[in-house]
């Protein structure tokens, strides 16, 4: 017997809802702790400090194209009275010098190439000049270290040069390489993405009549991997509810937050709202929202795993995706969970709503010579195409009933 929506919650009570079920890691970012390359970890908050294994850099460097020297010998030199230095070989860069410099001596190097020995310090190429085949003229002195880093100045082997908890930025990342770093772990968000439909085919695969590719699972994986998650991809299962029920008790074990879409609105083969009941306390806490697109959204908790069952049409997935499960990848609370950067811009046409629900009409913004504006773009949440050509996501506040032409709006760009 069918049942409908009637208690619809609120955006934000569902969220103040949620957040409040939230187990304490998840609330505070603590997701499950992963290896991962460094190019893929920007963002991230590292699960453990990370060490030295080396010094930075590993030997005593140039930071100047010139000639490497002992500083002594060029005490006191000027232009009118140069140092004269024998020039006994060169720096070859990426190689081990074999040159080592005694009184008087010195060895062209390049930026970057290793001090030989006997040398602690460089001269900038600008203030010298040859003399003859053999012999490099100084024309201004140099102090022990000038132009020069030694081994470790940067980090020294055994120092924690990150700490726990720290979140990784590019510089980070140079930082690591140098030190021959591959993988951190990191704290990611492990998503599975469960797709129900018995209509549904793999993306990679041709559709006959009557069946539809799936859309929202790679569209969910490629939002997870937006918020520095790492979706693990569950596939396709048809709406019988027994493979329904083994496909999400599978899908619970080993991941941080699980995400099924179609199956969430009210019909005969709607039937994730009792198998996520069935499955453990505490169950479902929300089901249905007073939102346009995406009023029929399963908001549920398995334990500490938190389930989401996503409408089945690929703008409304989308959406609720970024307004339910971004916030706890970027584990904001839920006072800012809404919260976005905007664009002021001014409505170009009439826009009719329903009063009681809030409302997310995506728009095309573009720049003008005032300033910006916004088109709304219409068409129902079962088609992407309106999304697809969007740039922008107006709010349309529930005990609205349109926005005009002429209204200054706040664009969430997108």
């Amino acid at each position: 017997m069918s049942r409908e929506l009637r208690h619809l919650k609120s955006l934000e009570n569902a969220r103040r809802i949620l957040w409040e079920a939230l187990p304490a890691r998840l609330r505070e970012g603590r997701f499950s702790g992963r290896p991962t390359a460094i190019s893929e970890a920007v963002g991230l908050a590292l699960v453990e400090d990370v060490i030295c294994p080396t010094d930075l850099p590993p030997f005593d460097r140039s930071i100047m194209d010139g000639y490497a020297v002992r500083a002594e010998d060029t005490f006191g030199a000027s232009e009118g009275l140069p140092a004269y230095l024998k020039l006994v070989g060169q720096v070859v860069m990426g190689e081990e010098p074999t040159i080592s410099l005694s009184h008087q001596q010195t060895a062209g190097i390049p930026t970057g190439g290793m001090l030989p020995t006997g040398a602690d310090a460089v001269v900038m190429v600008e203030h010298t000049q040859p003399w003859g085949e053999d012999t490099a003229e100084v024309l201004r002195p140099v102090a022990p270290g000038e132009n020069v880093v030694r081994r470790g100045d940067d980090v020294k082997e055994g120092e924690i040069i990150l700490s726990a908890g720290h979140r990784l930025r590019p510089q980070d990342v140079s930082a690591l390489a140098g030190l021959g770093i591959a993988e951190v772990m990191v704290r990611r968000a492990r998503v599975g993405v469960l797709s129900t439909g018995s209509e549904l085919v793999p993306h990679t695969e041709d559709a006959p009549p009557g069946r539809i590719r799936d859309m929202n699972g790679p569209a969910l994986q490629a939002a997870v991997r937006s918020h520095a998650g790492e979706p693990v991809d569950l596939g396709i299962v048809t709406d019988e509810p027994d493979a329904i029920r083994s496909a999400l008790a599978r899908g619970l074990t080993g991941v941080d937050l699980l995400l099924v879409s179609g199956g969430t609105s009210v019909g005969v083969e709607d039937v994730i709202r009792e198998i996520i009941d069935s499955l453990g306390e505490p169950g479902v806490l929300v089901h249905g929202l007073a939102v346009k697109p995406g009023k029929p959204v399963i908001i549920g908790l398995v334990g500490e795993v938190p389930i989401f069952g996503m409408p089945g049409h690929p703008t409304s997935c989308l959406i609720i995706f970024r307004e339910l499960v971004a916030p706890i990848l970027r584990t904001e609370c839920p006072e800012r969970a809404g919260a976005q950067e905007t664009v002021e811009a001014t409505l170009t046409r009439n826009f009719a709503s329903q009063a009681g629900r809030e409302e997310f009409l995506p728009v095309l913004l573009e720049e003008t010579e005032g300033g910006y504006a916004a088109t709304p773009l219409l068409g129902p949440s079962a088609l992407i195409s309106t999304l697809v050509r969007a740039n922008g996501l107006v709010r349309v506040p529930a005990a609205a009933e349109g926005l005009y032409a002429g209204d200054d709006v706040e664009v969430e760009p997108l």
